[in-house]
């Protein structure tokens, strides 16, 4: 099982009509939520399990700018902006803390790639520098390693997802919003060529527009609506272990770990390096798509042939809209973790950090990123059908752009002026022949 979750309970009734649906109840759709409540608009946000149930409590909790792909940073900048001041624009704590994030080198040739990074910083004015080792010494008490150096951004921070999507939600729902879960939208209605409602569970909703914001499942949902949305998952497995004395405020990550200190004392714990693919019938459809990632990443993919490509296969591209629906069989996807994973970069941090050793591990988790060929979200309306606007594809980066992304999502959907370009997030790159070109990776 999954995390524990700070519960959001459902409204008690489905509303007849809102200007907006929100389709998803992670980190993007109730920050989208949020923005356009705050804005007066009525909106709906339906989820089908609990709020973030799947990977938005299932990720590390790092709200970082550095290391990101360049047409991410701007966005990244914004998000950041609204994490800083969260804990009291919702009223509740999310866990957000600015504690900076390292990327250690621990070889030279390590360093020169970090170096590279430092091109994007200078660009947008950020605060990342290379620190040396006697700085990092000093930001990761308690190494046994005498690293090279690191990558460092002091601004950057963490939060608590078990906390934050839900407090986001809750303060959507206390400025308007309708929160509705375990209530999944099993199919659009369209008037005139453009959206005029949802079709849910629980009964039919009018509207005006709609955001899928649905994490993995997302690429399901286009193709009832015949979009071709290209679209993959990769399991990420995390370790929280017991309290630690001691530790470092500072996240970081190194070749072989990656970790950040919780709210509780202890620490999320997980393989930096190591990307697990299940091979499923979309790896095949979307194959040529995704050849530029897989020549770029190979070293970090670890692919896998098992139960789920029976169980994608198996999924119906679209169910009548009286009858129960895969989201409803499904509410919440909860794959097991990857014990040879956890057990291998606990091994190492153990090893790197004395201090870590006969910290018992409290629990083990897993869930699945959607990753989009260029490893760079979809944010933007579809135009070939008018109201409907997608937001998912964060490719392991949404919980820590995902304040960001709900404002440029609520920009979209009122026609404000958007608050960064939303150019490099627009849903036909991938088929208007634009070059597909990986930049920071899954």
């Amino acid at each position: 099982m999954g995390p524990a979750i700070e519960p959001v309970p459902s409204d008690p009734a489905l509303p007849a009509r809102a200007d907006v649906v929100i389709i998803g109840g992670g980190i993007i759709g109730t920050s989208a939520a949020l923005t356009l409540a705050q804005r007066g608009v009525s909106v709906l946000l339906c989820e089908k399990g609990e709020i973030a149930a799947e990977q938005s409590s299932r990720n590390w909790g790092w709200c970082r700018v550095m290391g990101r792909d360049s047409r991410e940073i701007p966005l990244v900048q914004e998000s950041l902006k609204l994490w800083r001041g969260m804990n009291a624009t919702v009223e509740a704590e999310t866990g957000y803390r600015q504690a900076g994030i390292l990327y250690v080198g621990e070889t030279e040739a390590e360093m020169a790639r970090h170096e590279k990074w430092m091109v994007h910083a200078r660009a947008h004015g950020l605060d990342t520098r290379l620190a040396g080792s006697d700085e990092v010494a000093r930001l990761l008490p308690g190494a046994a390693t005498r690293f090279q150096g690191a990558l460092y951004t002091e601004s950057d921070g963490r939060a608590e997802p078990q906390l934050a999507a839900p407090a986001i939600a809750r303060a959507a729902r206390r400025l308007g919003a309708g929160i509705m879960t375990n209530c999944a939208v099993r199919a659009v209605d369209t008037a005139g060529g453009r959206i005029s409602g949802v079709v849910t569970e629980k009964g039919r909703v009018a509207c005006n527009a709609v955001v899928l914001a649905g994490g993995a499942w997302s690429g399901l949902f286009c193709r009832a609506l015949d979009l071709r949305l290209p679209q993959l998952k990769v399991l990420s497995s995390v370790q929280r272990t017991a309290p630690v004395a001691g530790g470092p405020e500072a996240a970081a990550a190194t070749s072989g770990f990656a970790f950040r200190k919780r709210l509780d004392g202890g620490y999320s714990v997980a393989d930096a390096r190591t990307n697990i693919v299940d091979i499923v019938p979309d790896s095949f459809r979307f194959f040529f798509d995704f050849l530029p990632a897989l020549r770029s990443q190979w070293r970090s993919l670890r692919l896998r042939v098992g139960d789920r490509f029976l169980t994608e296969w198996q999924l119906p591209k679209q169910a009548a809209p009286d009858q129960v629906s895969v989201y409803e069989r499904v509410r919440i996807l909860d794959p097991a973790p990857v014990a040879s994973v956890v057990r291998a970069a606990r091994a190492r941090l153990d090893a790197a950090f004395p201090l870590f050793r006969g910290v018992p591990g409290a629990q083990d988790w897993a869930g699945l990123i959607d990753v989009t060929p260029d490893a760079v979200p979809v944010i933007s309306p579809v135009e070939t059908v008018p109201g409907f606007f997608v937001a998912t594809g964060f490719s392991g980066h949404g919980f820590g752009i995902g304040p960001g992304a709900g404002r440029l999502v609520a920009d979209l959907v009122t026609g404000a002026p958007p608050v960064v370009d939303p150019t490099p997030y627009r849903f036909g790159r991938f088929s208007d022949g634009s070059p597909i070109r990986v930049e920071a990776g899954f």
